[in-house]
């Protein structure tokens, strides 16, 4: 790392944001100014060791991400029957988490040396970002939506009907992610003014910039935790409660737990985050006054917590794939194909009851 680099990043937190790209994942902090009647803070500053330790997580996610993902993509794509509604689900999950493992290379290598790829690549790696961002939360959504309709409901998942709306699902949830990722072409690299490294940072018109960022955090706020989580608790609520009612014993102990694993990692991963950047927001909006002590705790808890996300995709593949025998089974078969394990007997599972059908994926 350059001497250079190291004197220049001692900046405010602006800058911080800009070198780091956190800017570009998920929300927009850039151009905050205080408020003049607020109390001026002295600049936001990041020790080299500390960038280099954000640097080498996101390779660490990188590589832990990265062939979960792929597993579970090519176990649930090489099963030669149609697919039910919660492994479609899960196999595009797998994919926008994969699609985010790929960009982490890119703002991993922007940390330590700035951004070298162009503008060309810093719009396409910022909406590819954005749109795996969107597409994994809706869909860890509509999972939970799947196990309310198949528990509670008893919907039969052999039916015609329901494997046709799942990827009608499917495609609007893609569009809806495309949609809400389009602000990463406004995205341009550009030498930061405050230091002259090439940043990736979206730009906007000076007279509307304030407005797009509030707009916009809103709108990413909104659609990317409050609504997957009131849907994810109000599925998985109900479903638990459907459980207890059922006899199941092992089955429905086990299920339980994965679901009560399923949203406390959704909370431990989102909910830090989240709530560090309603502080910002009531800042930002005048609703709540601050003083630079206040000021620089939120900057700094973004600063701590936004890896959090990002961590979620590697926990995706083992919640929803690993801990479940079904597709433990499938992947086992794929195993004994290519001679990387024994044939053994394979018990086939039980149908005896609506529990053990029901609960097949997360078991």
């Amino acid at each position: 790392m350059s001497d250079e680099f190291s004197s220049s990043f001692v900046a405010d937190f602006e800058t911080i944001y800009e070198e780091l790209n956190l800017t570009n994942y998920m929300y927009n902090y850039s151009g905050f100014t205080p408020d003049p009647e607020t109390q001026p803070c002295p600049h936001f500053s990041i020790s080299n060791v500390a960038m280099v330790a954000i640097a080498a997580f996101y390779v660490l996610i990188f590589l832990l991400a990265l062939p979960g993902n792929l597993c579970v993509s090519l176990v649930i794509a090489n099963t030669k029957q149609a697919l039910p509604p919660s492994d479609l689900y899960l196999l595009h999950l797998a994919i926008a988490d994969l699609l985010l493992a790929f960009t982490l290379p890119f703002w991993a290598t922007s940390v330590s040396r700035g951004w070298i790829f162009g503008d060309i690549l810093c719009k396409i790696v910022t909406v590819f970002q954005e749109l795996s961002f969107y597409s994994s939360i809706l869909f860890l959504s509509c999972i939970s939506v799947d196990r309310y309709l198949v528990i509670v409901r008893a919907m039969e998942e052999r039916r015609r009907d329901r494997k046709l709306l799942s990827w009608a699902v499917c495609g609007a949830v893609w569009l809806v992610g495309a949609f809400l990722s389009l602000p990463g072409l406004f995205s341009s690299a550009y030498t930061s003014q405050n230091s002259s490294q090439i940043v990736c940072h979206e730009r906007y018109d000076p007279t509307s910039a304030d407005s797009w960022r509030l707009a916009t955090r809103i709108v990413r706020h909104t659609l990317g935790f409050l609504i997957p989580l009131a849907v994810m608790l109000v599925c998985y609520g109900v479903t638990i409660q459907r459980l207890l009612q059922i006899r199941g014993g092992f089955q429905k102990q086990k299920a339980m737990r994965v679901i009560v694993c399923v949203v406390g990692a959704f909370l431990l991963c989102w909910m830090p985050y989240h709530m560090a950047v309603m502080a910002d927001t009531f800042f930002r909006t005048k609703l709540v006054p601050y003083r630079c002590p206040a000021r620089l705790a939120v900057d700094g808890a973004m600063l701590a917590t936004h890896s959090l996300g990002l961590l979620h995709s590697c926990v995706n593949p083992v919640l929803y794939a690993f801990v479940g025998v079904k597709f433990r089974r499938r992947f086992e078969q794929i195993l004994r194909k290519i001679g990387l394990k024994k044939s053994t007997a394979v018990p086939r599972p039980s149908r005896s009851s609506v529990s053990s059908e029901a609960t097949s994926t997360f078991m």
